[in-house]
């Protein structure tokens, strides 16, 4: 079992909502990094192709992270997500091998 959650996302966004969906997610950046059981939270752009969003994170359990999916803002992203995307997200959790040491 890990001891931490961690996820990477791929968001492939509509041509025509890249920068309205890049803002919403760069929102996010600096009050999720603040909550209670955020690790890590990293928000990137694929550099062979800008259109293409990637987001990287770490969290210290799954009720953490499950709170963090709860906030009221989460939850509208979550709802109308399909409105910024070509498709829906590409999300895969991952098991870190390498931890630093503590």
């Amino acid at each position: 079992m890990p001891s931490t959650y961690a996820l990477v996302g791929f968001a492939h966004p509509k041509p025509e909502r890249r920068d309205d969906l890049r803002e919403l997610l760069l929102s996010f950046v600096e009050p999720t990094r603040a909550e209670e059981g955020c690790l890590e939270y990293h928000f990137h752009v694929d550099s062979d192709d800008p259109s293409v969003f990637v987001f990287y994170e770490v969290w210290r359990s799954k009720a953490d992270l499950d709170r963090h999916l709860a906030l009221p803002h989460m939850r509208e992203f979550w709802n109308s997500r399909l409105d910024y995307l070509t498709r829906d997200l590409d999300i895969r959790w991952i098991d870190m091998l390498s931890p630093y040491p503590r």
